[in-house]
């Protein structure tokens, strides 16, 4: 499962996020949800890279260089001091402890222009990525719902994303999960270059869910 944004990533360092308590995140009796740390740096990396580029075809020889690229923007912005922002990882318990983190998403606050009130702030979810392997056995899902409870912990009860109009599967999770199309965005690159649609989806969080 994954979803396609066209805003840049941000990462942060555990030690400049907000705090994450165990208790506020989901677990199963696969996956626990955890705030990464530097530790996880190259499987996050290796788990973006793979879930938005192609290793096949006439530009597989580039992956390489994207990875690198993914992993020193990464190294960098765990280092920047932001409140309010986190990234999850999924990690399995059965796993070998080396190779065990399967998935990772972004929560952040940003400032609104056209999606929703002008200059109001609001939880933005994105960069969820899951290794092939473990698609479709509850990391993505576990990662939302880790994502939901960061953001009322936070005082928010409202949470965005984007997805791209042809990533059915994902669309299917987000609406399995409760999430509503809040707007189609439109873009002219979309329409020349016939690539898919951006869509704002949005959830309205239920406080119970933070118990």
């Amino acid at each position: 499962m994954k979803t396609k944004v066209a805003l840049k990533p941000s990462f942060f360092h555990s030690s400049h996020q907000e705090p994450v308590s165990a208790a506020a995140l989901p677990a199963s009796s696969q996956f626990q949800i955890r705030a990464a740390t530097a530790a996880d740096l190259t499987s996050m990396a290796q788990i973006i890279a793979e879930s938005f580029h192609s290793q096949n075809g006439l530009f597989g020889w580039l992956f390489p260089l994207l990875r690198l690229g993914i992993y020193e923007d990464l190294r960098h912005r765990l280092a920047s001091p932001a409140p309010h922002h986190v990234c999850l990882v999924a990690v399995d318990r059965a796993a070998d402890a080396a190779s065990n983190l399967v998935g990772t998403v972004e929560l952040g606050v940003r400032f609104s222009d056209s999606w929703i009130q002008s200059g109001k702030s609001f939880p933005y979810l994105s960069n969820l990525a899951v290794h092939p392997k473990y698609r479709r056995q509850g990391a993505a899902s576990g990662l939302l719902t880790g994502c939901e409870k960061v953001a009322l912990s936070w005082g928010f009860q409202d949470l965005y994303l984007h997805v791209l109009e042809d990533n059915h599967h994902a669309g299917l999770l987000y609406s399995k999960l409760g999430y509503q199309v809040h707007k189609v965005e439109s873009h002219l690159d979309a329409f020349f270059l016939r690539r898919s649609r951006q869509i704002l989806l949005h959830k309205h969080l239920n406080l119970d869910s933070a118990i």
